[in-house]
């Protein structure tokens, strides 16, 4: 699914990361449900709704983007779009998750850079929105 978004629908907004469903930079949502789009095969996908970080919100309004930009989350940057996507994910099943609810959902995307008090930060500010 990953190599269809990127090349062939023009939506470089999900990242290729490590290819084996490990890092997170691939994460799409499925039906609302975030899922890496680096081992998705299309097959499986069917009618199934994709959003991309793309079409998390045209504008840039969803509380996660606002809430990452209010907290300067990204310093590389290369990993936020899964990382954007999984606290979304979280926030749309559980809109006001613990910390241990946080560290659950986000256990599997990797920040290279370490800003991960910066993400939890953001999380529970596009928690209260």
């Amino acid at each position: 699914m990953l190599w269809v978004l990127r090349d062939h629908l023009d939506m470089p907004g999900t990242k290729y990361g490590c290819g084996i469903a490990q890092c997170g930079a691939c994460t799409v949502h499925l039906d609302g449900t975030a899922v890496r789009s680096c081992q998705l095969p299309v097959s499986v996908v069917g009618k199934a709704a994709i959003t991309t970080i793309e079409g998390l919100s045209v504008n840039g309004d969803h509380p996660v983007q606002k809430a990452w930009l209010e907290h300067d989350v990204a310093q590389c940057g290369y990993c936020q779009s899964g990382q954007m996507m999984s606290a979304a994910s979280l926030l749309k099943t559980n809109p006001k998750p613990s910390d241990a609810d946080i560290d659950a959902a986000m256990s599997g995307n990797i920040c290279r850079c370490g800003t991960y008090l910066r993400i939890k930060d953001a999380i529970k500010s596009a928690a209260k929105k």
